[in-house]
């Protein structure tokens, strides 16, 4: 350009489509300056200066603030080494964003007080080591209360229920309500009496109930019974029991799977599941609750007391 080719800041706006006030006051920020100033004083800028402007706008539409912008066009910094600091950050934002939309969600779902969304928020934010603590309390509660195997309480205490670093909003919403469910002394308290009916004690065997909960087998064949509509109080329920339990005194087996089910123990392993991004069987809690109701069924036959052994004796 020669002289007569300089642009004033209107026709530095018209060449690259930007306002001319946002040019002013990068002018003014020190980041593109004038090539020159006309007779009446104005600033003036050559090709130079549009090619920089282009930079700028790009600089700016990926995010660098000014300063940043300033230090990488005066070599202070590689554009390499900010944008590194720049992804890191974006990485920050977009975690506390997908955070804010499952509190968010949540909030919508529920209902929620003003209250509650509080809570929900807070449980939602706590650090990695703050939620550690929670489950950690929860595990040293429940099974403190517990006579269990050495063996089996060293696994407990090394199981790992965490956000990962970059969670999804299903895992956040997850995490909230399995947050509040933990920290709920009722809900100790029935899961205390749950697994004290289904765990076993350090040299005995495993309670009669057990495998309802720790052998998905049974969930499967009492699903695929009611697929075929069968009720509890049919025969084909009864022999169903037989078949799944033989001998174990069926009075055992039913207060182990109503301990469960007041528990809400299907309620936390798929809470735990979600928090983990794991697939999980599906919730079995109407199975669960018309094997127990054929249970009874069995339980409350002629000739049957509450001591009664299995059907296929």
């Amino acid at each position: 350009m020669d002289d007569r080719d300089m642009l004033t800041i209107g026709r530095l706006a018209d060449r690259t489509g930007l306002p001319a006030r946002t040019l002013r006051f990068w002018s003014d920020e020190g980041v593109i300056a004038p090539a020159g100033r006309s007779a009446g004083g104005y600033r003036l800028y050559d090709a130079a200066c549009v090619a920089r402007v282009e930079l700028i706008r790009a600089l700016r539409e990926l995010g660098l603030g000014l300063d940043d912008v300033r230090r990488v066009l005066e070599s202070r910094a590689t554009f390499a080494e900010v944008a590194d600091a720049h992804v890191t950050a974006i990485d920050a934002r977009i975690r506390a964003l997908r955070v804010s939309r499952a509190v968010l969600a949540t909030v919508s779902r529920r209902r929620s007080t003003l209250e509650e969304t509080a809570l929900m928020n807070r449980l939602a934010r706590l650090s990695t080591a703050e939620r550690t603590q929670i489950i950690d309390d929860f595990k040293a509660d429940v099974f403190g209360r517990l006579d269990i195997d050495p063996a089996l309480r060293d696994r407990v205490r090394q199981l790992h229920i965490d956000l990962p670093d970059d969670p999804t909003p299903d895992q956040v919403d997850a995490w909230v309500e399995l947050a509040e469910l933990v920290q709920d002394p009722d809900f100790r308290a029935r899961m205390v009496t749950f697994l004290g009916l289904t765990t076993a004690a350090p040299g005995q065997e495993a309670p009669p109930g057990a495998r309802v909960w720790w052998a998905r087998q049974v969930v499967n064949d009492v699903a695929r019974v009611r697929a075929r509509d069968v009720a509890p109080e049919d025969p084909a329920a009864a022999e169903l029991v037989g078949t799944l339990f033989g001998a174990a005194d069926l009075s055992a087996v039913l207060s182990s799977l109503e301990a469960g089910i007041d528990a809400g123990a299907e309620r936390y392993r798929a809470l735990v599941g979600r928090v983990r991004g794991q697939v999980s069987a599906p919730d079995a809690s109407d199975d669960l609750r018309w094997l127990a109701a054929a249970l009874r069924v069995v339980l409350q036959q002629p000739g049957r007391s509450s001591c009664t052994r299995g059907v296929a004796e």
